[in-house]
């Protein structure tokens, strides 16, 4: 069993299991010594080798990933090896076979078989060229009860491992792994007590004279039971491979093996039970009389492929056997020969492909057309937005009970997981155009132009009588590549993409009614029509009207200001450490113009510019996008721009900003409004008492490290009424104070688990209205286009220094002298604290400067003792003419008094604005919750690898994130532009030499294959000048 396979999570406990003592066929002595046995192996070895694949996409039951495996050479010659088919995988697959030797060659998969667990791949023979190996020749008729097995295997991950036992049975039940994943059905199964473990999936079950009587395919999780696939189907494919190969040429050409299908799924039951069952004594006795006398039952039909009967679905027709067989048929005869084994069944529909062939039944006789397996195992998906779509499998149509060729959801990626709708879903409707099949999605999507809001309805197996109905936003960025349809080539063993797309509005710029939100919809099923965002109403009974009810003044006046987000971040930009691609919270508009509307919102609603916002007005029931525009570097607040314009005239009428009153600042004891909004966007509010103005923010940083407030002071207050949603702090009039909102920190429960957790505090509103001001005003700074309008947005000078509060009393006890204790007393006689430092940001201009406990105790000679007077002296920097951007820092440090100037740092609002992808490992400057651990390397710090991708190389090889490239193939890469020259300079498929060094310091060199073929490098950027985010192909075939 591969590392990534379940093995046989929940099978049920079955009478037949423990009451199976038969012994068929008749038990064979076994008179192999140990010189046997080691003569065996000695051959044997040499030809196991260990594979390591990479399911470079999810497809049907398989998921995107890497794993280890065993096949084992069954031709020499002409290079095969064989192993399971979840091994091979249905989809695509890059995969290389090490021999005992530990010489590597590539492999491609030439075979996987649509229903029974074995596949094939192929080699190059003359690629191993030092070690000396013979084929495994495959005996199935040798297998029988008790006979004594050898497993020759990867498992566990070891390189060789070769575990023994003794056949048991050769009729258990093919396992069940699990409900919506692979089941082999149709075929018995070996079982031994070998004990086998993951990686020994593929391993050959040899007898002592080194044939392979069975392939090991399974295990069962609670006891040490191993599971064996037969090999005469397996021999029967391999002949056809054989004669495919030696009738082309130079090269492998794709071979057709006729695999049939009544699309029913059979069991073998006892004679005992089938007599239950209704079995006539006249049919039991002709079917005992044609058998062989260890013959103990029949085949009965367990399940039949019906149509889903689910509300408004077309009725597709379903399989051969639909309307012909029933549950509890009893097989007798087919093409009138006694048939009560799987083999000959299958032996019979396999050469029977496209033909009618005759089942006599119990309930009476049924002529069938075989339909071919092949035609109902999709060999080709589409790629859209992250998402893998195909038509459903006729293995997965068998788990969740729905008819073949079904439009089915194999990954959801961004856009559908975006909408809501879930892996394993089928797709219905799409813009009110029915689905039926993959093409009809494609066309559909062909249509849509980027960003347009459409529906979709899907089904689900775990609730398959009901239509659920859904919105669909079309990428507006370029988060993704254009969708691709993939069709798997068996010539070259791997799939070849195409666009799915011809040229059209879907992939056209943005339309202006995209851009401001409008929902495409055509008229649903009930006949309404949801009015188009911006549309002008004839009537006037649109406007909304907020029911004050008991509400409070303040209520009144701020509800009109409230907005709930809801933000999406692409799997393809999960920038910064961002630990989640949903998030929901609410924010106060700040300003609204007729050009402009600005929010302020929690940095743990909007952690990236990187994302996709939608906004709900409490004051009118409308959804449209909005950008992020600003990102505070330090402080817990975001700045977001909607377009005023889509509100409509009757919306824009409604919507108004809050009044902001940053002065006073908030005192303890004071009387405060706490104002937010619930999911269903109905107003809430309570009357509360200030208990600490000024309380410092201590958050320590999480395992991958995020954006964490630092150098804060939060407000808190007497109730907890507010800890589970976001939104203002006002007085009695409706003036906001502060922000209510959420910060993100991580409990850590001993030294290997941990827990995200969310907690609310206040935010004063002073700095929020100083950027605001810079961006009304026009600020001297980078310029970004806003709804059209291009605007210099504000720049952010601060000390990059990490500071934490010490009460004065402390102070005294690290040697402070009193005179200092009581000008800090006298200057703030409610904090009475010192700041010291943390930790400065490496790379900041602090950096070398300030040491770790050092305490600051002034700044350009005026005493400093909160936060606030740190950021008006970087703030007066801004205002004066000095040019070098220095602070005059008067600090303590380990009992002495100096002078330090400390340059400071200027940051803009716009956040991490560039990654690059190679080889499915997501690559970016270090952020600055990186740089406040205080270590960068040497080497260059410049390729911070956030994150990786499963099914890619780097997650094949481990390259995985929080450490940073610094080499590659022995040149340095010291930034992003350096990495993007060594890269694109590498070929597919050639072996990459990299340097890493991790977060805790430790370097580390790996090598790993690029894959360019299904893994391209590209770049996504930010373009200020037109506010998307594009994307560009930087190395691809």
């Amino acid at each position: 069993m591969e590392d990534s396979l379940e093995r046989l999570v929940s099978e049920p406990s079955e009478m037949k299991d423990e009451l199976s003592m038969e012994i068929d066929p008749p038990f064979k002595e076994n008179h192999a010594t140990a010189e046997d046995w080691r003569k065996a192996l000695h051959n044997v070895v040499p030809a196991v080798v260990v594979l390591r694949t990479t399911a470079c996409r999810a497809f049907d039951t398989e998921s995107a990933g890497a794993s280890y495996a065993t096949g084992f050479v069954v031709d020499k010659r002409r290079g095969i090896i064989l192993t399971n088919r979840h091994v091979v995988k249905p989809g695509p697959v890059v995969a290389e076979a090490t021999f005992v030797n530990r010489e590597e060659i590539p492999i491609y998969p030439i075979y996987r078989d649509p229903v029974h667990d074995f596949g094939f791949f192929r080699y190059d023979p003359a690629a191993i060229q030092f070690l000396s190996y013979e084929e495994i020749p495959l005996a199935p008729e040798a297998a029988c009860v008790g006979l004594e097995i050898r497993v020759v295997g990867n498992d566990s991950g070891e390189k060789i491992s070769i575990l023994a036992g003794t056949l048991a049975r050769l009729d258990r039940d093919a396992p069940h792994y699990k409900k919506d994943g692979y089941n082999d059905f149709n075929t018995f199964y070996m079982q031994a007590a070998s004990g086998t473990k993951g990686g020994s999936s593929g391993s050959p079950v040899i007898d002592w004279k080194g044939r392979a009587v069975a392939l090991n395919a399974g295990s069962k999780t609670s006891s040490a039971s191993a599971f064996f696939f037969p090999l005469e189907r397996v021999v029967r494919a391999l002949k056809f491979l054989q004669k495919g190969r030696d009738c082309g040429q130079d090269k492998w050409e794709a071979v057709s093996i006729p695999r049939g299908t009544l699309q029913a799924t059979f069991v073998h039951k006892g004679f005992d039970e089938t007599r239950r069952l209704g079995l006539q004594t006249e049919t039991e006795q002709l079917v005992r009389h044609a058998s062989p006398l260890s013959e103990t039952g029949m085949l009965v039909v367990d399940s039949v492929q019906y149509v889903s009967h689910v509300k408004n679905m077309m009725q597709v027709p379903g399989g051969p056997a639909y309307k012909n067989l029933e549950p509890g048929d009893v097989l007798v005869r087919m093409n009138g020969e006694v048939t009560t084994q799987f083999l000959k069944m299958e032996t019979l529909l396999d050469d029977s492909v496209a033909q009618t062939v005759e089942l006599q039944l119990e309930r009476g006789g049924s002529p069938l057309t075989v339909e071919d397996l092949h035609s109902i195992t999709p060999n080709h998906f589409l790629e859209v937005s992250g998402a893998v779509i195909h038509p459903l499998s006729y293995q997965q149509a068998r788990n969740f009970r729905f008819h073949c060729g079904l439009v089915y959801v194999s990954e959801p990626g961004y856009m559908l997981y975006r909408a809501g709708v879930p892996r394993h879903a089928i797709i219905k409707k799409l813009a009110g155009e029915d689905i039926t099949k993959l093409q009809d999605f494609i066309n559909v999507l062909s249509s849509l132009s980027k960003g347009a809001r459409v529906p979709l309805e899907y089904i689900s197996y775990t609730d398959r009588h009901r239509r659920k109905s859904v919105l669909v936003t079309v990428d507006r960025h370029e988060w993704y590549a254009a969708p691709q349809i993939y069709t798997r080539d068996d010539n070259s063993g791997i799939w070849i993409g195409k666009p799915a797309l011809g040229p059209g509005p879907g992939t056209g710029p943005t339309s202006q009614l995209a851009a401001n939100g409008v929902a495409s919809m055509e008229e649903s099923d009930s006949g309404t029509k949801k009015q188009r965002v911006g549309e002008d109403s004839d009537s006037d009974s649109n406007e909304l009207s907020i029911e004050s009810g008991n509400a409070s003044v303040a209520e009144r006046v701020i509800e009109p200001t409230l907005v709930m987000f809801e933000v999406y971040v692409p799997s393809s930009c999960m920038l910064d450490g961002v630990h989640s691609q949903h998030f929901i919270g609410t924010g106060v508009i700040i300003y609204h113009s007729e050009q402009m509307g600005l929010v302020a919102v929690d940095k743990n609603t909007v952690a990236i510019s990187a994302s996709d916002v939608m906004l709900s007005f409490a004051a009118f029931p409308i959804e449209i996008p909005a950008e992020v525009v600003f990102l505070h570097p330090v402080h817990n607040y975001a700045i977001i721009a909607y377009d005023p314009s889509a509100l409509g005239p009757n919306g824009a009428s409604v919507v108004r900003a809050a009044t902001l009153l940053p002065e006073p600042a908030l005192r303890r004891g004071e009387s405060v409004y706490l104002v937010g909004l619930s999911r269903s966007l109905q107003a809430t509010s309570r009357k509360s008492v200030v208990t600490n103005p000024c309380a410092a923010l201590n958050i320590s940083s999480a395992d991958s490290p995020r954006y964490r407030a630092t150098n804060m002071e939060v407000i808190e207050l007497d109730t907890d009424f507010g800890s589970s949603f976001s939104g203002v702090l006002t007085d009695e009039e409706g003036r906001v104070k502060a922000i209510w909102g959420s910060f993100s920190t991580q409990i850590k429960y001993g030294s290997n688990s941990s827990e995200d957790h969310q907690f609310v505090r206040g935010i004063p509103i002073h700095s929020i209205t100083q950027v605001l001001e810079k961006i009304i005003s026009g600020a001297k700074g980078p310029s970004l286009l806003i709804n059209g309008i291009t605007r210099p947005m504000p720049l952010v000078r601060i000390l990059e220094v990490e500071l934490y509060p010490t009460l004065l009393s402390k102070a005294r006890s690290f040697g402070l002298d009193n005179i200092w204790i009581q000008a800090l007393a006298k200057k703030d006689p409610v904090r009475r604290q010192v700041l010291r430092v943390k930790g400065c940001l490496v790379g900041s201009k602090a950096e070398n400067l300030l040491e770790q406990g050092d305490m600051v105790l002034a700044i350009n000679k005026k005493p400093v003792t909160c936060f606030q007077d740190v950021e008006d002296a970087c703030h007066a920097l801004d205002i004066s003419s000095d040019v070098d951007g220095k602070l005059q820092l008067t600090i303590f440090r380990q009992g002495r008094e100096m002078e330090v100037f400390v340059g400071t740092d200027v940051r803009d609002g716009n956040g991490t604005t560039r990654v690059i992808n190679w080889c499915g490992c997501f690559v970016q400057d270090p952020h600055p919750a990186v740089r406040a651990l205080g270590f960068l390397p040497e080497e260059g710090h410049g390729v911070y690898v956030t994150r990786w991708s499963h099914g890619s190389p780097v997650h094949r090889y481990g390259l995985y994130a929080l450490q940073w490239i610094v080499e590659v193939n022995g040149k340095p890469t010291p930034d992003l532009d350096a990495f993007v020259n060594v890269t694109k300079e590498i070929e597919d498929g050639k072996f990459v030499r990299v340097r890493t060094v991790h977060l805790n310091g430790k370097p580390k060199v790996l090598t790993l294959k690029q894959d360019l073929h299904y893994w391209p490098t590209w770049e996504l950027r930010f373009n200020p000048e037109t506010s998307m985010w594009q994307r560009k192909t930087i190395k691809s075939l």
